[in-house]
C-alpha cells in the first residue's frame, strides 16, 4: 500500500485505523493529512499474500449442516464462534495453530498450538474458549470447515456435552469459513511472514504475545468502528448495564 487512496477514490481502511489511533492520543489530524504524511514517510501497511483460486467443491460426509451460510453476523458475544487450523512454518518444521474467534467482536476466545494435527489440538482451543467464556447452552454456534479433526466423533461429542451447536461449511471452499481464515491471514501477514523462525518455541511465544498482548486488547478493526475486540466487548457490556439501570 503506497497510498491510502485506492483507485476507486475511497480511503483505505488502514488509514482510518491510523487516524483513530492518533486522534485518541490527542492529535487532530484527519484522514487526508494522515494519508499524506504516510506517503511522505514511505510508510506502508503489511501486505497479505495473494490467495489461490477457490478449489472445486468435493463430496462430503460432514456430520453437521452449515448453519451460518456465510452470514458471519452476531448480535452479541457467544452467539457465533468460527474456528480454523493453520500451518506456521519454522526451521524445525510446522507449528500448528487452532483458533476460535467470536464473530461479534472478532476476539480470539480460544487457541492452542502443537507440533501435531491430532484432534487434541482443536479440543484444547475450544476447551479454552468454553472455560473462559462460559456460553449459555443451546445459544452458541461453533462454525468450522470440514477438516477431519472437526468431523471427529470426539469433537462432536465435546460440543454436544457443552450445549454448543456444530456448523460446518462446504469442503474446500474458503468463503464458507472466511472470518476465521481472515484472522489467520492477518496473523501471518503481521507476524509470521515478517521474518524466519528458527524454532517452534520461539514462534509459539510470539504468537501468544500477538494474540493476548496486541490483537485482542489493542488492534483496531475498521469493522468495529476502529476499536479493538476487547474495547468493543467492553462497550457492549456497558450498554447492557445502562439498559438495566434505566429499566429499574
Amino acid at each position: 500500500m503506497t497510498s491510502s487512496i485506492s483507485q476507486s477514490g475511497r480511503t483505505n481502511p488502514l488509514c482510518s485505523v491510523h487516524t483513530a489511533e492518533l486522534q485518541e492520543r490527542g492529535h487532530r489530524w484527519n484522514r487526508k493529512a494522515v494519508a499524506r504524511l504516510m506517503r511522505l514517510a514511505g510508510i506502508e501497511g503489511a501486505h497479505r499474500r495473494r490467495r489461490g483460486k477457490p478449489r472445486r467443491k468435493a463430496a462430503s460426509t460432514a456430520t453437521a449442516p452449515d448453519l451460518v451460510q456465510r452470514q458471519f453476523h452476531a448480535t452479541a458475544p457467544n452467539r457465533l464462534w468460527v474456528a480454523d487450523i493453520s500451518y506456521l512454518r519454522t526451521w524445525e518444521g510446522f507449528l500448528y495453530l487452532a483458533v476460535v474467534v467470536d464473530a461479534y467482536s472478532r476476539r480470539v476466545v480460544g487457541w492452542a498450538m502443537a507440533d501435531h494435527l491430532r484432534t487434541e489440538l482443536i479440543l484444547d482451543a475450544v476447551g479454552m474458549a468454553i472455560q473462559h467464556r462460559r456460553p449459555a447452552r443451546d445459544q452458541l454456534v461453533h462454525h468450522s470447515d470440514r477438516g477431519t479433526q472437526y468431523t471427529s466423533f470426539e469433537f462432536g461429542r465435546t460440543l454436544r456435552s457443552c450445549g454448543v451447536l456444530a456448523s460446518m461449511g462446504s469442503v474446500a471452499d474458503c468463503y464458507d469459513n472466511a472470518m476465521a481464515e481472515t484472522f489467520v491471514a492477518t496473523l501471518k501477514t503481521e507476524l509470521v511472514y515478517t521474518r524466519s523462525w528458527p524454532s517452534r518455541h520461539e514462534l509459539e511465544m510470539e504468537v501468544f504475545s500477538y494474540i493476548e498482548g496486541f490483537y485482542n486488547p489493542r488492534r483496531r478493526h475498521s469493522r468495529l468502528g476502529n476499536v479493538s475486540p476487547d474495547t468493543y466487548e467492553k462497550i457492549h457490556r456497558e450498554s447492557l448495564t445502562d439498559i438495566e439501570v434505566s429499566g429499574r
